[in-house]
């Protein structure tokens, strides 16, 4: 049953294999939109979508497994595994099948579960992810980690000895920083949970080791379910990525074959973005909003 928190937001408890899973719901319009975030993030990372969409809808956004207040759920992870967690959730609502929107893992989450649960999806809003990358052989899933993701694992082992700690810690990061506002210390500050010595982030480093190594270890899985779609696939991508650098986490070199090969799949990019600000910027969000209200 959904309830109010002191946010506004209603939230639901959805139960799945281990426990229950956390669903944070916004907007009362009768159009279910189901939100997936990213590896290390929560559904606070949705609010600024959620704003965009307009009154005719409502966003459901889970806390993935081994995150927010999902966190205490056990694994295995992966995207199977999430992907039948969101599966769940759409079942719960009763609405499908659901535009589904995923943001960089959340995409490849989305991914799985349109190419697994066809009859759950009517089409896909993806933002800088869920199209598959090519992996060298023999590459060490943790170094690939740190190398990608950078400040977010550093800060799943830290203990801080405030809130505002924590907020100046992410305040440091060359892509966070661009675009600071409301939404970016709304999304910090649901992310952090009291500990011995301070607070730490809620999200599993475990959890974020599994499913972004999967990628690694089996990317057969995500190359296979992205040829297996048959709906409508929106990719909105950021020319910048996860440290503001000019280099796309998505090329376009890695699209072009998929435009071909694909013909529901459509691609843009917008302009003066990066990876977390397509997601918590207003220009962003803003898009991404509107492929999920306009389709195609």
């Amino acid at each position: 049953m959904a309830h109010e928190t002191t946010t506004g937001t209603r939230t639901c408890e959805v139960p799945v294999d281990g426990g229950d899973l956390h669903v944070a719901l916004w907007g009362d319009g009768p159009r279910l939109v189901l939100g997936i975030h990213g590896i290390s993030a929560s559904c606070m990372g949705l609010v600024p979508v959620a704003r965009h969409l307009g009154a005719d809808y409502t966003l459901a956004a889970p806390d993935l497994r081994g995150r927010g207040r999902s966190n205490r759920l056990p694994g295995p992870y992966g995207m199977r595994r999430h992907a039948e967690d969101c599966a769940a959730v759409i079942r719960a609502l009763g609405d499908a099948p659901m535009v589904v929107m995923g943001q960089s893992m959340g995409a490849y989450v989305a991914v799985v579960l349109a190419a697994e649960h066809p009859e759950l999806v009517e089409r896909l809003v993806l933002a800088d992810g869920g199209v598959p990358l090519p992996i060298p052989p023999g590459l060490d899933p943790d170094v690939v980690l740190e190398a990608v993701l950078g400040p977010a694992i550093a800060r799943l082992q830290t203990v801080f000895p405030t809130r505002q700690a924590y907020l100046d810690f992410w305040r440091a990061h060359p892509a966070v920083s661009e675009d600071w506002g409301p939404d970016v210390e709304a999304y910090l500050y649901y992310d952090l949970e009291a500990t011995e010595g301070g607070f730490r982030s809620r999200v599993s480093e475990a959890a974020v080791r599994v499913d972004g190594g999967e990628h690694i270890v089996d990317p057969s899985l995500i190359e296979q379910s992205f040829a297996a779609l048959t709906c409508p696939v929106a990719l909105i991508r950021a020319p910048r990525n996860l440290l503001n650098a000019p280099s796309p986490l998505i090329p376009d070199e890695i699209v072009a074959p998929w435009l071909e090969r694909l013909p529901g799949l459509s691609d843009e990019m917008v302009e003066d973005t990066n990876h977390y600000t397509l997601m918590l910027g207003e220009r962003g969000a803003a898009t991404i909003a509107a492929r999920v209200t306009q389709g195609r």
